[in-house]
Formats: structure tokens, C-alpha cells, sequence
């Protein structure tokens, strides 16, 4: 079974990464194990490396670099060209994952963001939580997801 393909915003990749015991650390085995596969685009990247260095996360450059080396080579990059026609959000940090869910024709956008969640019925992709994720992974693979999500 080919793994679904996953936009994962900044603040979900962070939980999988920086919280072992995390309500989403299960993630990072799931893209490990090719359940999915995250995507990614320079812009996400760029994000996820800008917030790695916000001082409250106190990581050296060797934990960050570890942190990328857990995700970035289960990542599928994907080139996003900015002529697509993105909805209108808030927050104006959240158009380059709207763009890239859009340009890799991803199963899904994945947030706990309200006012990503709130564009999913006007957004041609779906936008869900992660436990709406766990939800369907569970729907299409018991056994595999039971054994990466094990108490």
C-alpha cells in the first residue's frame, strides 16, 4: 500500500518532533514506517528551520540538525509555483502550506490552526486535525497504525 501524502503545518511537525509522549508523536513513526509521507516545499522548510531556532526551544544547531534528519528524508519536496489561486486566511504564515497542499495535490492538509481549519469546506483539499488523520490511517490500516500508536 503506496502511503497517503500529508501536508504537515509547522506546529503539528513540531509536536511530532519535540514531544516524544506527545498526542501526535506518533506521526514521526508513521512517515518513517511509509504510512505517509509528508510533503514539503522550500517555504515550509524555511519555516520549520526559521521556528527550530526561536530561543524557547533552546536547541543547538546538533539538535536541530537531528530533528531534520528524523523528517526531511521521508519527505517528498515538491516545487510550488505561486500563480495558483489560494483562499484569502488570516494569517498570512499559513499561504505557503495552503499552496503546497494545493500544488502536490495532497490527500491532506493536516492543522491544529483554526483558521486553517476554518477554510476546509471553501479549500480543494482537505484540511484536517490530526486526530481526524489518526482517525482515517486507522480506517485504512489497523495493524500498522496499532503498532506505531501502542500505549
Amino acid at each position: 500500500m503506496s502511503p497517503l501524502r500529508f501536508v504537515l503545518d509547522t506546529n503539528v511537525l513540531l509536536s511530532a518532533l519535540l514531544f516524544h509522549a506527545g498526542s501526535v508523536s506518533w506521526l514521526r513513526l508513521a512517515w518513517q514506517r511509509e504510512i505517509i509521507r509528508p510533503l514539503a516545499s522550500k517555504e515550509t522548510t524555511t519555516e520549520l528551520l526559521r521556528v527550530l531556532a526561536y530561543p524557547k526551544f533552546r536547541l543547538s544547531d546538533a539538535e536541530r540538525e537531528d530533528l531534520l534528519g528524523d523528517y526531511l528524508p521521508w519527505c517528498e519536496v515538491i516545487a510550488v509555483r505561486y500563480t495558483m489561486k489560494i483562499p484569502e486566511c488570516r494569517d498570512p504564515c499559513d499561504r505557503p502550506f495552503l499552496a503546497l497542499a494545493l500544488a502536490a495535490k495532497a490527500d491532506a492538509l493536516v492543522s491544529g490552526d483554526k483558521d486553517l481549519l476554518a477554510l476546509a469546506k471553501e479549500f480543494v483539499v482537505p484540511i484536517m486535525t490530526p486526530r481526524a488523520l489518526q482517525d482515517r490511517l486507522y480506517e485504512r490500516d489497523f495493524k500498522a497504525m496499532a503498532e506505531i500508536c501502542r500505549p
